[in-house]
């Protein structure tokens, strides 16, 4: 699980740095719905079947925590302190974040031209311990991450379903890490949803 969220983290990078404005296939006339998202157009002979021009979306963000405002994934207990002060084996807080979301849209023409595939992984770093350790260390903690697909119904309505999967550490932090350590459910655990997606209004940019 930990070598696909590497390799979707890479895929999402490369599609960001290849991205670029709407082609020419897009001004064409056709059945169009506008969203925030963009705008939904029916596909035609003009389009590929597989991995067309317009397949991949996404986006990545990097963030920095300022010290005293460390991410919590809920790893070790917010008191972990209390089990070494300093030198507390469970310093699982987080100063770098590293997050994104790519949506791969691989047919072009046809029902499945609606299908969409997505992967939303997220990038912990750091070495921490709230009250007695506030470091800079780029220190691996792990990844959190989520899958799903999505059908685009109509007028901004996608039906999704999504699968989310327990915290995966990295390196020296993938084992107990004494008292103050919560385990790998992480900030939201292991679960599976279905749901619907209304999206409205138009992006500024």
């Amino acid at each position: 699980m930990k070598k696909w969220a590497c390799v979707l983290a890479v895929a999402m990078v490369a599609s960001f740095v290849r991205a670029q404005g709407p082609s020419s296939a897009d001004l064409q006339t056709g059945s169009q719905t506008s969203s925030s998202q963009g705008t939904w157009r029916e596909g035609n002979s003009s389009d590929r079947m597989f991995f067309p021009k317009d397949m991949l979306w996404g986006w990545v963000q990097a963030d920095l925590a300022p010290p005293h405002n460390e991410v919590d994934p809920n790893l070790c207990a917010g008191n972990s302190y209390a089990y070494g002060g300093a030198n507390a084996p469970c310093n699982m807080f987080a100063r770098y974040m590293i997050s994104g979301i790519l949506e791969v849209r691989p047919f072009g023409r046809g029902p499945l031209r609606r299908l969409m595939l997505w992967g939303a992984p997220t990038f912990l770093f750091g070495k921490n311990v709230p009250k007695t350790l506030y470091t800079w260390s780029p220190d691996a903690i792990g990844i959190e991450h989520g899958w799903g697909a999505g059908i685009y119904l109509n007028k901004g309505f996608e039906f999704r379903v999504t699968q989310h999967f327990l915290f995966d550490r990295l390196g020296a932090r993938d084992k107990n890490l004494g008292v103050a350590d919560l385990g790998n459910n992480g900030p939201w655990g292991r679960y599976m949803t279905v749901g619907v997606r209304k999206t409205f209004g138009t992006r500024r940019w």
